[in-house]
């Protein structure tokens, strides 16, 4: 019978956040798969944990995810484990779990704490619907179109950031953006903890001037409905009736379901649209 894929949730600053439940399935594992076991070992030894530990990151993922996955097969019990934090959120735990679901091994979450999820309780900004971007990408192309879907985003947007880049990371959010509000997060759960309140703008500038220590979580303002509501009628109202029917009937869209669409895209009824069309005749 095979073994559990347990994913361990561990403190992102405070060790206190560690609960008993994670405590006990990692002593009782027959080995914990670590991002770092040289960072983990300092965890492990506070809470006096003595389970074997092997290496699980960025770099192996798939040679040692071929191997644990034989060994959950076996029948053992693996706890699986991040540097900080929830395993699967941004990091390479989610490609062990797909592996193990596609052999049919059953994988569990021991929950805790969740930089993302911590920053945007804090912030005081909409929580109710929220976007988690993880880091923006490091190749310029593709970094562009994620800050033009970001644009045209209605909802909270949360992202992390390393220090040494968040002026620049700051700057680019305000370029495409504008100065939405922005809580930059740091330190979470330790005893220098600070939220930033500002917007993107401000914030851009007083980084460019103070070096920011610890990693950051970025929680920033999604669109307004009512500002993205008024630039798609300003799209619909440059076209003409005409052209908007178009657009509608090359998607497949026909007769008076395409009328129906351009007369609640532009805030008209249908007997103007279908009174424009005849005109246009």
């Amino acid at each position: 019978m095979a073994g559990t894929l347990y994913l361990c949730a561990t403190p992102i600053g405070n060790l206190e956040d560690m609960t008993f439940r994670a405590v006990r399935v990692l002593k009782e594992a027959d080995l914990i798969a670590a991002e770092d076991t040289r960072n983990s070992i300092r965890l492990l030894n506070h809470f006096e944990i003595k389970t074997p530990m092997t290496s699980y990151h960025e770099h192996n993922k798939i040679e040692k995810g071929k191997k644990l996955v034989s060994r959950l097969l076996s029948g053992e019990d693996i706890a699986l484990i991040t540097d900080a934090g929830t395993p699967g959120i941004s990091d390479p735990g989610e490609e062990l779990v797909r592996m193990c679901l596609d052999a049919g091994i059953s994988v569990t979450a021991v929950p805790g704490a969740a930089a993302c999820i911590t920053a945007l309780t804090i912030s005081g900004l909409s929580s109710r619907r929220f976007a988690f971007e993880a880091f923006l990408p490091a190749e310029k192309k593709e970094r562009q179109a994620v800050l033009e879907e970001l644009r045209e985003e209605t909802r909270t947007i949360v992202l992390y950031e390393a220090p040494h880049r968040l002026a620049k990371t700051l700057r680019l959010l305000y370029e495409a953006l504008g100065g939405r509000k922005v809580r930059v997060c740091r330190e979470l759960t330790k005893k220098h903890e600070t939220v930033f309140a500002s917007t993107l703008e401000e914030a851009a500038l007083y980084y460019e001037e103070h070096e920011p220590k610890g990693e950051c979580v970025l929680v920033v303002e999604g669109k307004s409905r009512k500002e993205a509501q008024a630039e798609a009628i300003a799209s619909w109202e440059a076209m003409s009736i005409a052209e908007h029917m178009r657009y509608y009937e090359e998607k497949g869209i026909k007769g008076k379901e395409a009328m129906k669409c351009v007369a609640k895209d532009r805030g008209i009824g249908k007997r103007e649209v279908y009174r424009a069309l005849l005109d246009k005749e």
